[in-house]
């Protein structure tokens, strides 16, 4: 009896097939399909056939299949795959596996088992014959474990280690319990081809395992006959956990060897004993920290390094708990992308790579700067300050995300055939209260950002392209710019007081402008005389604001919205004028 279990994309399926010897087993998408893999569009509904033998199984792939299928990286139309071995169809890899028929060599051949639960402190004064040997093998554990690109490579490479740590074992293997509880091998090796093949007792790893500690089994040869080890094979058995990413796993080593209680043999097994359970507890280690760095890594995509600083070693991830708090959200779009996406519709995949590395800009700016990164809403990004960390330089710190942003993508425009030469972004900075940290369901969680602070920097990037300019912030962060801020930083220019389309308030907008010696087509001069043209506005006197904004330069698009709204009016301001502009559409 084999199972067989599959991975889509490399993530492991909650599914496995148990197919016992015999068949042909149809595989494909068809529900009635004893291997049905209704979860990958490129299976056939009818793809190929299966049939199981005690060596593994023989696979024929049918006519009706559309896709092929690749064994060791090689298309093939008819394969023999033995436990342990894996085939993959489209974004599909089926790895197939020996299952535990729940009976042992050692109780098939009648004799009496003595199972035995091993005390860590007894194998404490065990002393090891071999220790040269034993120390080599501990000594390239580690590399081991760095080295194996795949599991199924490192469990042969630690099946091997253990045949060669522990000479009078005859054979070793990894394995599991399911989520149901069953033992099954991931990996076994023989150290002689010939003779009884080795079979792992499912009620001696399911012991081990459940127990959390080593259990032995020795045959009582007492009570069977003389030729006993030529018709069972394997006198003795142990297993021995270890821990690893999915769960919890052993190490089953076996073997032919006489034991005797109170003899050299019986230490000599103690000896081997400690020695597995001393290469569980480094496997244990290494994965744990293995799993920590993975784990760090994954967060570095989402935290600046002075967050996960304080996040600890020990990944303290109470301080990701969602929780109300003041923070500085930033939104940042492509603008006009979904006219790119019409007008590239040939070419979707380089469109998509040049988004990913225009995306990757901004999520770069915003860890550079202290943020953290949350949401990606197909072209845009959402990064926000003030969280996990509330910070004073948090809102600038934004701002300087904002202008780093801009800068970049104005230089790429200034470059010849740069891939992102073309894309022109729009940004939204606000500050106000959110909820912050861990959301999501049961099923899916992620770290972002919630509430009306949200909702108004989308609308203030929305906003940029009637405004003409690329960064829009509000009152709270113009204030903090102009009192905290260096103007070898950044400035501020006030833009207008604008009641967005669907909400209820109205608010003063502002542009955040780069350092006149970055930005020399706006001097500070302009900058005044635009903010005098604007109070003129919103004063009511729109021909002086009128002549005011038309001191600015020309290549400058801010005055544009202003100016085509005092001409619609001829210059004069309505009767009902309460200085606010209320936008007719959502932007």
């Amino acid at each position: 009896m084999l199972r067989i279990l599959a991975f889509y994309h490399g993530r492991r399926l909650d599914r496995e097939f148990i197919l016992p010897e015999g068949g042909p087993y149809s595989l494909g998408r068809e529900q009635n399909s004893e291997v049905a893999a209704e979860w990958d569009v490129q299976i056939s509904r009818q793809h190929a056939t299966i049939t199981v033998s005690p060596g593994g199984i023989q696979l024929k792939v049918l006519p009706t299949a559309v896709n092929p299928v690749f064994t060791n990286g090689e298309e093939t139309t008819a394969a023999e795959i033995q436990p342990g071995q894996s085939f993959v169809i489209g974004g599909t890899r089926f790895e197939v596996q020996r299952t535990l028929d729940g009976r042992s060599d050692e109780a098939q051949s009648g004799a009496r088992v003595r199972q035995l639960t091993i005390d860590r402190r007894h194998l404490s004064r065990v002393q090891f014959s071999d220790a040269p040997q034993k120390i080599e093998v501990l000594t390239s554990l580690p590399t081991v474990i760095r080295e194996s690109g795949v599991e199924r490579d490192l469990h042969v490479r630690l099946c091997s280690l253990l045949l060669s740590g522990i000479p009078a074992a005859d054979g070793a293997a990894v394995v599991e319990l399911d989520a149901a509880g069953n033992a099954s091998v991931l990996q076994q090796e023989q150290r002689f081809a010939q003779g009884t093949s080795m079979r792992p007792s499912s009620r001696l790893t399911e012991a081990a395992l459940q127990q959390q500690r080593t259990v032995l089994h020795l045959q009582d040869q007492t009570e069977s006959n003389a030729d006993f080890t030529q018709v069972a094979g394997f006198t003795w058995a142990f297993c021995t956990p270890f821990s690893d990413d999915t769960g919890t796993r052993g190490l089953y080593l076996t073997g032919r060897g006489e034991v005797h209680p109170g003899e050299s043999s019986e230490q000599q097994l103690h000896a081997d004993i400690r020695f597995s359970e001393l290469i569980a507890d480094i496997i244990t280690a290494l994965e744990g920290q293995r799993r920590l760095q993975r784990q760090q890594s994954g967060l570095r995509q989402f935290f600046s390094p002075p967050v996960l600083e304080a996040l600890g070693n020990d990944l303290d991830t109470s301080l990701l708990e969602p929780r109300e708090c003041d923070v500085t959200v930033l939104f940042c779009d492509l603008r006009g992308f979904s006219h790119r996406a019409e007008m590239e519709s040939e070419n979707l995949t380089g469109l998509l790579e040049r988004v990913s590395m225009a995306l990757e800009v901004m999520t770069d700016q915003i860890l550079r700067f202290g943020g953290v990164t949350g949401d990606f809403q197909g072209d845009a990004a959402l990064g926000f300050w003030g969280w996990p960390l509330a910070s004073a330089e948090a809102p600038l710190n934004a701002c300087r995300a904002a202008l780093a942003i801009r800068r970049e993508f104005s230089r790429f425009q200034q470059t010849e055939d740069h891939p992102l030469r073309d894309f022109e972004t729009s940004i939204g900075v606000a500050h106000g209260r959110a909820v912050a940290g861990k959301i999501g369901t049961r099923d899916q969680v992620k770290v972002t950002v919630f509430g009306p602070v949200v909702n108004l920097a989308s609308r203030l990037e929305a906003m940029t392209r009637d405004l003409r300019v690329s960064v829009l912030i509000d009152e709270y962060l113009d204030q903090q710019i102009r009192e905290q801020m260096a103007p070898e930083e950044g400035r501020v220019r006030r833009l207008l007081s604008v009641l967005p389309y669907g909400m209820d308030r109205s608010l003063v907008v502002s542009e955040l402008v780069p350092a006149e010696s970055e930005y020399p087509l706006l001097s500070s001069q302009h900058l005044q005389d635009f903010e005098t043209g604007l109070q003129f506005f919103v004063n009511g006197e729109w021909d002086s604001a009128w002549r005011h904004l038309h001191r600015m330069p020309a290549d400058d698009r801010a005055q544009d919205f202003l100016s085509m709204l005092i001409t619609r009016h001829d210059r004069r301001a309505p009767d009902d004028w309460d200085g606010i502009v209320r936008m007719q559409k959502k932007s």
